[in-house]
């Protein structure tokens, strides 16, 4: 006969480790940068852009269009590897691959 609540308390600290990993993530920073270190983004372990660093040297009026591709630039290095740092995170509490919608892995 099935076990209902073993598998609702085995849902809860399911739950738990998620909400305790998603915490961890939200503490967690990493950087990406462009144009040699000129722009910076930092984003946090849950991919929320926290920080934008912009030397003076990258400000060109004339070339607006530099700058942004160089802050897209480094916006997407940093997210990439907070998703990274994300799915390493979730890895520990369940397998990749295991094909349930609407998680990170």
């Amino acid at each position: 006969m099935f076990d209902f609540k073993k598998l609702q308390k085995m849902q809860q600290e399911m739950q738990e480790k998620m909400g305790s990993i998603q915490d961890d993530l939200g503490k967690q920073r990493v950087e990406g940068s462009s144009g040699g270190g000129m722009v910076k983004a930092i984003v946090t372990g849950n991919q929320e852009l926290v920080d934008l660093q912009i030397a003076k040297d990258a400000v060109d009026p004339d070339d607006v269009e530099m700058l942004q591709d160089l802050v897209i630039a480094a916006v997407n290095q940093a997210m990439a590897k907070a998703k990274e740092v994300s799915q390493q995170s979730y890895s520990k509490i369940m397998p990749s691959g295991t094909g349930i919608p609407g998680l990170p892995f």
